[in-house]
């Protein structure tokens, strides 16, 4: 699959990784494609995977990995350009964390929680396929996680069943069991899910968890 990534920092980076691992095409799509931290990570990286802009990896991916800090999400899609997104899945990946440090461990929301950041950005985007995803966890462990609990648990929202089949499909080769939260709604919870991850890594200082659906 062609894989299109928004956004350069480590969560791009390290799902950039990972597809490229599985097999697939990827362009890191970046403000700067030459700046030395991204060349660098090319070439460290592998054949299969090359930087671009915003709107080449819009173009190029059949799949849209949106990983950008939520506060660009508006500046990254008019630079995308909204029509190269059109009917293509969005693997969001954002969350509306405002540029506050936490208190007691609490980081604060930029939306009023009325209305998630998934549901926002299907709004602008209404002819993408928005998944949730891969926003409750930290980037070292997007990738084949490891944990002696056993297989962890990716939990994700969106309206198109087949998009989620599909990227269920993707979290399985990730190395992820996946719990399907219904409609794109649940994405308030799923924010919330990164909260609390975040909670433990600032009150502990550990941030070496994930969440595990447990059934009976």
């Amino acid at each position: 699959m062609k894989i299109g990534i928004l956004g350069s920092g480590a969560v791009g980076k390290a799902l950039g990784k990972g597809f490229a691992e599985l097999g697939h095409e990827v362009i890191l799509g970046t403000r700067d494609p030459k700046s030395v931290k991204v060349t660098d990570w090319v070439s460290k990286t592998g054949n299969s995977v090359r930087a671009g802009t915003f709107e080449e990896a819009a173009k190029f991916g059949e799949l849209i990995v949106l990983c950008c800090l939520y506060r660009a999400v508006d500046d990254v899609f008019n630079l995308a350009g909204v029509s190269n997104l059109k009917g293509k899945i969005i693997l969001d990946t954002t969350n509306p964390i405002a540029d506050e440090p936490p208190v007691n461990g609490v980081l604060k929301y930029v939306t009023t929680g009325r209305e998630s950041a998934g549901e926002i950005i299907q709004n602008k985007l209404p002819d993408s396929f928005v998944v949730k995803a891969f926003n409750s966890i930290g980037s070292p462990l997007m990738f084949r996680p490891k944990f002696e609990e056993g297989t962890p648990t990716m939990f994700i929202c969106g309206n198109d069943a087949d998009s989620k089949k599909k990227v269920e499909a993707l979290l399985t080769d990730f190395g992820w069991d996946t719990l399907d939260c219904g409609s794109i709604e649940a994405s308030n919870a799923l924010e919330g899910l990164c909260i609390i991850w975040c909670a433990r890594g600032f009150i502990e200082g550990q941030w070496n968890h994930a969440f595990k659906l447990l059934k009976k």
